[in-house]
């Protein structure tokens, strides 16, 4: 029997769907002169469609501004932004092929990484091949900078940074909490995210009595999460992506599957999920590399981190999430560095890039010798209420750690 608190989850995909037919039509074309191409292969189809469509907003929006204002200033000169979106339709080796086709057949000037560490590194290898800088907007586990790639950015600082403030947060505020079952997409990002918990428990002196992985496109959870319910454990810990954790959430619901603490990652950060999953959201824990509560006075072209979040609000109707504006903060660190450079020679670009200290609305952006971002400290945070509520850290903290979920 199915739970209502669920009920709109059919209607939720069905909506992300129509979104992404719809984007081929509504992607502008631009004048072939004083134009600055950026190429985004994205998943606007297929189970990630709901991520890449949260991307495609973040660098729209991005765009926006950036055109607004008159274009990107190259050695005193306007040019215009032009984004090329590729939908590869959440296949990876796709995700290589279009990454490909924009710089070999669209003659992108720099691209955005594909969604996700697994698809960001496979594409990496093209972009790296072509010599073309890329940042990546969605790529966290350090196996996709640990290359020795020269022309590769991201914007997520590594797992652990997730993983550990929330492990010892939990431990300080729920001392009885000892043991841990973990599930993970079997997958780049989310499976590298578990095996950083798994660490960050076991350092923390918590006993993980589950781990086991799930395939892509499982959707059937049952009985791997009976395994687990017979554990007890005091933790559960589960990764993987919207989608996933939607249907995990309601399979947890259906067999009355209860801990003191419930962390997902990545879904609660998204308030598609939260709305989706309603009452079964309550008391969700869970981590990101961004919260529209950050107060920061950027001198990117946004500036403010409240600037950011009242043009989105403007233009979306919702508040942004991590993954939005880190779509966003890629574009404007490209704008940055183009400028920074006052040319459009890709190797001066990717110097200056390389380079790079400032502060965003996003936060401080300083890239370390692999090219992953490492000047952030990620938010942890908790849904009360139906709403995000930040538990750490300290600077922008909302509230206190609840337990149970229902």
């Amino acid at each position: 029997m199915s739970d209502p608190k669920f009920a709109r989850l059919p209607v939720f995909l069905g909506a992300v769907f129509a979104a992404a037919v719809c984007w081929s039509a509504l992607a502008p074309a631009a004048a072939a002169d004083d134009v600055i191409r950026f190429g985004a292969p994205l998943p606007l189809t297929g189970p990630l469609a709901p991520e890449g469509i949260k991307q495609q907003q973040g660098y729209d929006l991005w765009a926006e501004q950036a055109n607004k204002a008159g274009g990107i200033s190259v050695g005193g000169k306007k040019y215009k932004v032009e984004i090329v979106y590729t939908d590869y339709q959440s296949n990876t080796p796709r995700a290589v092929q279009t990454t490909e086709q924009l710089i070999t057949q669209d003659n992108v000037n720099f691209l955005f990484g594909a969604f996700g560490s697994g698809a960001a590194k496979a594409a990496s290898t093209v972009s790296e091949k072509y010599k073309v800088p890329t940042i990546a907007a969605a790529a966290s586990s350090t196996q996709v900078y640990d290359q020795g790639y020269k022309y590769l950015f991201g914007t997520f600082t590594p797992n652990d940074t997730l993983t550990t403030p929330l492990t010892q947060l939990v431990k300080s505020k729920a001392p009885d909490v000892k043991k841990v079952a973990i599930l993970a997409r079997n997958d780049l990002f989310p499976l590298a995210i578990a095996q950083e918990m798994e660490k960050s428990a076991k350092a923390n002196g918590l006993e993980v009595v589950y781990f086991e992985k799930y395939a892509i496109g499982t959707l059937d959870h049952s009985a791997t999460l009976s395994q687990m319910k017979s554990l007890d454990p005091q933790w559960i810990f589960i990764t993987g992506y919207i989608n996933d954790l939607l249907l995990v959430r309601k399979q947890m619901a259906d067999q009355q599957m209860k801990a003191p603490v419930v962390t997902m990652i990545a879904g609660p950060a998204y308030q598609d999920f939260i709305e989706t999953a309603g009452q079964g959201a309550e008391n969700l824990t869970s981590a990101s590399w961004w919260h529209p509560a950050e107060q920061y006075n950027g001198k990117d072209i946004f500036g403010s981190t409240s600037n950011f979040v009242e043009l989105f609000r403007d233009k979306y109707k919702s508040d942004p999430d991590y993954g939005q504006a880190s779509a966003a903060v890629c574009g404007a660190l490209f704008q940055l560095a183009i400028e920074h450079a006052g040319s459009l020679d890709r190797d001066k670009v990717r110097d200056e890039l390389a380079k790079l200290d400032v502060v965003t609305f996003f936060g401080p952006v300083k890239f370390g010798p692999t090219g992953q971002i490492n000047s952030l400290e990620p938010p942890v945070f908790q849904i009360q209420g139906g709403k995000p509520v930040v538990l750490f850290p300290q600077a922008i903290k909302q509230g206190e750690l609840k337990l149970g979920v229902n």
